[in-house]
C-alpha cells in the first residue's frame, strides 16, 4: 500500500460526499423550494407539478398534466377556497367564529372546510346525493356540516343544491353565502395565480399552444381566459363537458338549451350559465360521456400512474381527441383537477363500474348475466360452516352485504342473512363465538341458471335471494338490486 501511487487516485473524479450514488438527481437543495418548513398547510396550496405523458397516445402533440391533485385538499379547488375566504376578511365580511354556508358538488366544500378549519370557522355545505361517500367522509371529518339535497332537479327547485345553499345562508343568524358561481374572487384566483404559474411552468418547454379544462362553477375556465388574453392570446382554450350538460351545444352551436340530462362526473358541466362565466374566448368544446371519461381515468392511472377524479377523465377525454385531430404539432396542457382517491367506491370498482354497464361483461345468455360476484371466479364472498357468527357478521359489514352463501369446499350447504345472526345472538351476545351452522338456512330454495328470469320474482316475493346452480355446481346469488341493475343496464 505505501508503494502504490497515489497519483492514480487522485486522478479518478472525485464523487461528492452529498450525492448517493444510485439516485444522483436528488442533492442537497434540489427539493428546497418544496421541502422548506411551513407554518400552515394553507401556504401548500398552489405551485403543483407539470408532468409530460408519455405512454397515452397523443397523435402529433405533446400532453402535459398539471397535477391540481397535489394541492393538500386534493384538488383545484383549494385555490379558489383559500381566494373567496381570504377575500371576505380583507373586506370585512367575515371573522373567525362566523358561519359560512356554500352549495358544493364537493371539492370546493374540501377546499372551503381546509380554509375554514385553519382559520376558524363555522362550515355548513350543502351537497348533491350523488356525491362519493369519501367526499361527504372527508367533509365532516373536516368539522364542517353535510346537508344532502337532490341531484335530479333544475336550478330554480327549492331543492336544488345552491338554491337551498342560499336560502340556508339567508335563515341562519349572522352566516355568509360564499356563493362560488357569483363570486368574482373565485376566477380571481386562477387569473393572478393558476395562469402565471401555467405560463412560468410551461415556458420551459416553448410555451402553451392550447389548454383543456372543464366548467362547474366557471372559475377556472373564466379567471384562465382573462389571463390569456393578455399574456397568451394564440393558446386556445377548450372546454371538456359531460354529456347532459348544456355547454358544449353553447360553446359549438351557439344555442342555449333549456333542457339538460344527468351525469354522474362530479364538479363539472351546467345547466345553466353561471353569473361569472367568460365564455368569449372559449372557440370549440367536446362532450364527453361518463363511461368515457371513467374508463379515461383508468387509463391515466394504467399508463401514467396518475390517480386522478371523474372529472379528471373528461377532461382528459377531451385533451386526447383534441391532440388527436392535430395535423400539426402541439403543446396541449389539461388538469388533474383532483385525486381519484375520493372516487375508489365508484370508478375505480369494478362492481360499481359493472353494475352501471360502464364495464363490459360477456353475455351468456342466461342467469349468470345478472350474477355480479361469480362463484367460479372467486368472486363471491362466503362463509364456511364452521366459522363462528362473528366472521360472518364481520364479512357482512366489510363488503356490504345482507346474506353470505355458506360454502363447504365448493358445496353450498346453507346461507346466513342479517336475520338469521340477529335472532340467533340476541339476549345472548356470548353466541356470536357460535359456529355459522348453528344459525344457518340449510333448506335451499335453488334456481337452475337457465331459467327464465321471471323464475326469480317469486324467490324475491317470498323475501330470499336466489341461489343459482348449474346442476349440483354452486354459480352465485341474485339478489334484488342485482335484478333492477340488470334492467337499467338493457335500457341504457
Amino acid at each position: 500500500m505505501a508503494g502504490r501511487p497515489l497519483a492514480r487516485r487522485e486522478s479518478r473524479p472525485r464523487r461528492r460526499r452529498d450525492v448517493h450514488p444510485a439516485f444522483p438527481r436528488f442533492t442537497p437543495g434540489f427539493y428546497t423550494a418544496r421541502m422548506s418548513i411551513h407554518q400552515s398547510v394553507l401556504e401548500l396550496i398552489g405551485d403543483t407539478p407539470i408532468i409530460k405523458a408519455q405512454r397515452l397516445d397523443t397523435g402529433v402533440c405533446e400532453l402535459y398534466l398539471k397535477l391540481e391533485s397535489q394541492n393538500p385538499g386534493g384538488s383545484i379547488k383549494d385555490r379558489i377556497g383559500l381566494s373567496m375566504i381570504e377575500a371576505a376578511e380583507k373586506a370585512g365580511r367575515i371573522r373567525p367564529g362566523d358561519t359560512l354556508v356554500e352549495g358544493t358538488a364537493g371539492n370546493t366544500g374540501i377546499g372551503l372546510a381546509l380554509v375554514a378549519q385553519q382559520k376558524g370557522y363555522k362550515l355548513i355545505l350543502v351537497v348533491p346525493d350523488k356525491m362519493s361517500r369519501e367526499k361527504i367522509f372527508n367533509l365532516k371529518a373536516m368539522g364542517a356540516q353535510v346537508v344532502l339535497t337532490r341531484s335530479d332537479v333544475a336550478k330554480g327547485h327549492p331543492d336544488y343544491y345552491q338554491d337551498l345553499a342560499e336560502r340556508l345562508a339567508r335563515e341562519t343568524p349572522g352566516a355568509y353565502f360564499i356563493n362560488q358561481f357569483g363570486n368574482p374572487d373565485n376566477p380571481a384566483a386562477h387569473e393572478f395565480v393558476t395562469g402565471p404559474e401555467i405560463l412560468r411552468q410551461m415556458g420551459d418547454v416553448g410555451g402553451l399552444d392550447a389548454i383543456v379544462f372543464g366548467c362547474g362553477s366557471s372559475g377556472t375556465m373564466t379567471g384562465l381566459s382573462r389571463y390569456f388574453a393578455k399574456e397568451s392570446p394564440d393558446t386556445e382554450l377548450i372546454l371538456a363537458d359531460p354529456v347532459g350538460s348544456i355547454l358544449e351545444e353553447y360553446i359549438n352551436r351557439g344555442t342555449l338549451s333549456d333542457k339538460s340530462a344527468s351525469w354522474m362526473v362530479e364538479g363539472i358541466g351546467e345547466d345553466f350559465l353561471p353569473p361569472i362565466s367568460d365564455f368569449t374566448r372559449v372557440k370549440k368544446a367536446y362532450a364527453i360521456s361518463d363511461k368515457e371519461s371513467f374508463l379515461t381515468a383508468r387509463e391515466l392511472l394504467e399508463k401514467e400512474g396518475i390517480l386522478g377524479g371523474s372529472s379528471t377523465g373528461t377532461l382528459l377525454a377531451a385533451a386526447l381527441k383534441y391532440c388527436r385531430e392535430q395535423t400539426t404539432p402541439k403543446k396541449v396542457l389539461t388538469l388533474v383537477c383532483d385525486t381519484g382517491n375520493k372516487y375508489l367506491s365508484k370508478m375505480y370498482n369494478d362492481y360499481w363500474m359493472l353494475d352501471n354497464g360502464f364495464l363490459a361483461r360477456q353475455s351468456t345468455g342466461d342467469l349468470r348475466d345478472l350474477i355480479l360476484r361469480p362463484f367460479s371466479q372467486r368472486d363471491t364472498v362466503v362463509v364456511g360452516p364452521n366459522d363462528l357468527l362473528v366472521t360472518a357478521y364481520q364479512r357482512m359489514k366489510l363488503y356490504d352485504v345482507s346474506q353470505l352463501p355458506v360454502m363447504d369446499g365448493d358445496n353450498i350447504v346453507g346461507i346466513v342473512d342479517e336475520s338469521d345472526v340477529l335472532l340467533h345472538v340476541y339476549g345472548d351476545e356470548s353466541r356470536f363465538r357460535d359456529p355459522v351452522s348453528t344459525a344457518m338456512v340449510s333448506k335451499l330454495d335453488k334456481i337452475d341458471v337457465r331459467s327464465p328470469i321471471e323464475s326469480l320474482l317469486p324467490v324475491f316475493d317470498r323475501g330470499h335471494v336466489a341461489i343459482v346452480v348449474d346442476g349440483e355446481k354452486f354459480i352465485g346469488l341474485i339478489t334484488r338490486i342485482d335484478l333492477l341493475n340488470y334492467l337499467r343496464r338493457r335500457v341504457q
